[in-house]
Parts: structure tokens; sequence; C-alpha cells
């Protein structure tokens, strides 16, 4: 070495130079001895350093935050542990098909081979990026700083496009710190932020149409590609005029209001008898950015939600291998939902002017709609205490306002939402659909409000998800996060104890000491909220819930509202496979415990 000053700067600092000029606002993250010099051009910038207490905290609120922006969050990670506990976040991201690129450190390119602290190296060297293979769209190893632009440029196309989901860009600390000059960036930068997603021809749309107006009984069945391509304002315009009544599966909440005329409702195991019905009695099913998955389809068994073969299909996905996967299809469109939906609308209009009211079937929605209702009231106004779950449900509905934004977790919180819970904005729903991740809520908060510092943020979670990582808190009180998390505390994993229960007899391994009522040397989580300066308090009665949440969105702070709550069934009228693994040829699935 001859002393002589290289110029330019480092690739870290052309990373956050790139994050910059794509607008990023937000990266999420864990220090680490693998990416401080990431951390040190950050303090440059104008873009804000998430820190958290745990990684899986850090990839639960990037993927919220995708979600409510749109665009792909920013995951920054240290090697090994760091990287492992981010994975199932991401994991959680890309079953759900959210937009994330992770930035990963590695051990210096130099120690390749000699096995260094921290390196996982059991069976192959330099294949730290190997763990995240199984779930990221994909995954590089950068190892030439001059590459450092292209797969940055790469990864935020891929993660974005077709059906999104995360990338993984891992880093050997080295290539961080190396000064290069910056032509390899400066080509990049009069390249298209976003790629022009595939629509419809014409021709095709006038065979959709043609044969949903033929149609005696089809039905629109919606997922979360509606979401996904912000396309919620289109399906609306389509299927009013076409009068298709609308079922979604779980990660298709939201995609219109709940309260809309042709909304009948989410599908499968938790669905309720209108929408199943509706689905097995269709002759056209129209999906739209859906994978048909278990859960929604009552494990695909005939006679619960879907007769298919029967019924016949025509599904519009932007993934090709989502079409036909679980169900033969009649037209299979690759396309973007949002302009697929738009050339569909035209070219109704075109062929039938004056389109389909289908009168009798938004008559019978509206009936069962208020027999529904009704048939809940009871636990809706119930006193009870430790508090009925449709009673939270309830009130919370009653307390926030409709634009405001909502992470369940796993369990009634997710389950009797998607079949109780009047969504009334797209879009403002985020549920952990395709990991069922519990613990995905809480941190998931800190994302949304973070996306929407405007909208009012409520986390409804049950005890075992909020205590997955309570330590988020700390985040959201350095941060000054208005947000609101709501344990429906049952004293128990309450899905899987009312499973056990009804399969085996005991809750052996699924419930804490104790009650709800009176937990036996449990966590006292309005305690815990305190420690970390949030606000905090316990529920003694139902009647306190209303003012307790209506107090906390005034107050504009950190709140948590510990609310004992009975461990009662979400009902159910579709059917799910592992009941008859537990219980062949018997008429059982969950009990109260």
């Amino acid at each position: 070495m001859d002393g002589t000053q290289v110029e330019g700067k480092t690739v870290a600092e052309h990373i956050v130079d790139f994050l910059e000029r794509r607008e990023v606002k937000h990266v999420f993250g864990l220090c680490g001895h693998t990416n401080i010099s990431v951390l040190a051009a950050l303090a440059e910038s104008p873009i804000d350093f998430v820190t958290v207490r745990h990684e899986q905290i850090a990839s639960h609120a990037a993927d919220a935050y995708a979600r409510v922006t749109g665009k792909a969050s920013v995951l920054l990670s240290h090697l090994s542990p760091g990287l492992t506990n981010c994975a199932t976040g991401v994991a959680n991201a890309a079953l759900d098909c959210i937009p994330m690129v992770v930035i990963a450190g590695d051990i210096p390119t130099h120690y390749y081979g000699k096995h260094p602290h921290q390196e996982v190296n059991l069976h192959a060297d330099a294949q730290q990026y190997e763990i995240y293979r199984p779930f990221v769209k994909r995954a590089w190893r950068v190892d030439r700083a001059d590459l450092m632009a292209e797969i940055l440029e790469k990864a935020f196309h891929l993660a974005e496009s077709g059906q999104p989901g995360p990338v993984l860009v891992n880093v050997p600390m080295d290539i961080f710190s190396e000064v290069i000059p910056s032509d390899s960036f400066d080509r990049i930068i009069d390249n298209t932020r976003s790629l022009v997603k595939p629509s419809i021809d014409d021709e095709t749309a006038r065979q959709i149409v043609k044969r949903l107006a033929d149609a005696e009984k089809p039905v629109a069945y919606v997922g979360g590609g509606i979401l996904l391509a912000q396309a919620s304002e289109e399906l609306r315009e389509f299927v009013e005029h076409m009068g298709l009544p609308v079922a979604h599966s779980l990660m298709g909440k939201g995609a219109l209001r709940d309260d809309h005329p042709l909304v009948m409702g989410m599908t499968g195991f938790w669905g309720t008898e209108l929408v199943n019905q509706s689905c097995l009695n269709a002759d056209y099913i129209f999906a739209v950015g859906t994978r048909f998955k278990e859960a929604d389809c009552s494990s695909w068994y005939p006679g619960y939600t879907f007769n298919i073969p029967g019924s016949k299909v025509i599904h519009i996905d932007i993934e090709p291998q989502e079409i036909g996967r679980n169900y033969p299809t009649e037209i299979g469109v690759v396309a973007d939902a949002k302009a697929a939906l738009r050339v569909l609308t035209r070219v109704a209009k075109e062929m039938y002017p004056d389109g389909f009211p289908r009168t009798e079937k938004r008559a019978e929605i509206a009936e069962f709609r208020t027999t529904f209702k009704a048939s809940n009231e009871e636990m809706q106004t119930s006193s009870a205490f430790p508090m009925m779950p449709e009673r939270i449900l309830a009130d919370t509905r009653k307390a926030l306002p409709e634009d405001a934004i909502i992470t369940t977790d796993v369990g009634w919180n997710k389950n009797g939402v998607g079949q109780q819970f009047d969504i009334l904005t797209p879009g403002s729903i985020l549920t952990p659909g395709g990991f069922a991740t519990m613990g995905f809520g809480p941190p998931g908060a800190i994302g949304a409000k973070l996306a929407a510092p405007e909208r009012v943020v409520i986390s409804l979670v049950g005890d075992g998800g909020f205590g997955q990582n309570p330590s988020m808190l700390a985040t959201a009180v350095e941060l000054d996060l208005g947000i609101i998390w709501l344990v429906m505390n049952n004293n128990a994993f309450g899905t899987i104890a009312g499973l056990q229960k009804a399969h085996y007899g005991l809750t052996y391994g699924t419930t804490f000491p104790g009650s709800a009522a009176a937990p036996a040397n449990g966590p006292g989580y309005a305690d815990i909220a305190k420690a970390y300066g949030a606000e905090g308090l316990r529920l003694s009665s139902a009647g306190e819930l209303l003012p307790a949440l209506q107090a906390a969105i005034a107050s504009g702070k950190p709140t948590v509202l510990d609310v004992p709550m009975i461990n009662n069934p979400t009902p159910t009228t579709g059917h799910w496979n592992i009941l008859d693994i537990y219980s062949p040829d018997k008429n059982v699935s969950h009990v109260a415990t």
C-alpha cells in the first residue's frame, strides 16, 4: 500500500444514496459488527433507522410497513443469529407476498473457509445466504463491490414485480467498507423505478364477461392480490356492473368494504353459511388474486366451500403457478388485478350497458347480514367478565374511525375478525395469513404507524402473541408512536387449547397457570407496558373497554389494554382436514376451555 487515497465513497454510503434516490424513508433493523458501516452512513442521511430489541420485531414491522405503503420495505440485519432472528418475519412476508429488501451483513470475504466468529459453517463455507433460499424470491451474495449497484436495482425490481415478495442481498462486511467510485451507481440512476404490469386483451375479456353474463349463479372470489394491486376501486366498479356477489379469502378481507351490499364474507373453515353455500352452488367462480388456500377452501373437501369440478373457474393472477394449482381452471389469465379489472369493466359496459342488478342475491345478502348480526347481539352486548370475544370486537369497532389500521395476530383476533368485524376502508386490516405467525401483530403495528402516522393504529392480539416480543414497546415509546395494543387475554394459546380439549380432553401445554380472571404468577401486561414507559391498563369489567379505547385514542400515547377474555371457539361452518386426523368420523372441532 502506498498510502494513496482512493476517490469515492464506501459501498455502504453508496447504498444509502441509492435508497435515498428510491425515496426510502425508513430502514428497520438491529446493529451488529457486520453492518455498522451502513449505520454510520445512515447517520448522515434523512432516512430514519428504526432500531429494535429483537430482529423479528424489525422484520414484522417492515412487513406491515410495506403493506401500508405498497412499496418494498428495507430490513438491515447482522449475520447469522441476526439473520435467523429475522427469518420468521421475512418468511411471513414471503407467504403473504409482501415486497421487502433484506440487506444482511456477513463475514469478510478474506475469511471464507476459516470459520470466523458467528459464521454458519457446518456444511459449507460462505453460504449464509442459503438460509433464506426456501422463502425469498432470490438471494444474492455480493462478492464484488462493483456489482452492488446492479444487484440492488435487481433486488427492488424483483421484490415489487410479479407476485411480490422478499429478496436477500447478502454483503460481506469488507464489501460494505470498500471505497469505490460512483460509476456503477451512476449507470442505473435513470433506470425505471417500477415495471409496467401485464394486463388482459379485449378478446379474453369478452370471453370472461360473456360467461359471467350467461351464468345463473356466478360468484366473485377475491384474495389478497386485490389489495397488493391496490385494485379495490376497480373491483367495486366491475362487480357492481356485473352484479357479482363477492366472497373473499382471509387475505382478501377488506378488498371491498364489509358493508357493501354485494359482500358476503370470508370463505372456508371460519366462513359463514351464506358465503360457503353461495360458493358451493355457484356455476361460475370468478377468482382474482387468490391462491385457493387450505383454510379458505375447507381443506379442498367438496361439499363445504367449493364444488370444483362442478363449478367452473375463471382465474386471474399475476403469478402463473397459482392458476390451476388447487382447482381445474376453465380460463386462466396471467395479469395484474388492477389492470385486468379496468379492461373487464370497460368491455362489460360496452357489451352490457345496463349491467346486471341481481336484486334477489342482494336481498339475500342483506337478510343474512341482518340475521347474522342479530345472532351475535347477545354476545356482543354481554356484560360477562372475563369478556366475551364478540363484545371485545364490537366495542373496538365502535371506538375506531373507519380508516383505522388494525393488525391482527392469530386466534380470535384473526379468525373472529375475519368473520365478524367490519373493515370499512380497503387495505386497513393487516393479517398474517400464509404463515399465520404468532407475534406478527404487535410489531406490525409499529410499521403501520410509521407508514401512516396520521391514522389510528390498533393491534388486536392474544396474550400468547403479545408475549412473543413485548420489547417492541421500547421502540414504540422511543419513537412516541400512539399505538394501542388490545390484549385479548384468555390465559392460553386459546385456539390450540380449544382444539386439544375437543380431541384429547385436556389442555396440556396450551394453557397457562390460573385463569383469565385470575392468572397465577402470570405476566401483568399493563405493568410491562408501564415498565417500558407506555400507558397500561388491566380491565376489571366489560363496561370499561369502550371508554378505555376512546381515551387511548384521544391520548395519542402508546397504550396496552389487558382485557381478560373467555376462551370460546370462533363459530364455523366449514371444515379443516386436521379434524379428521385427530378424530376420524367424529363431528368435533373446537370447544371452550
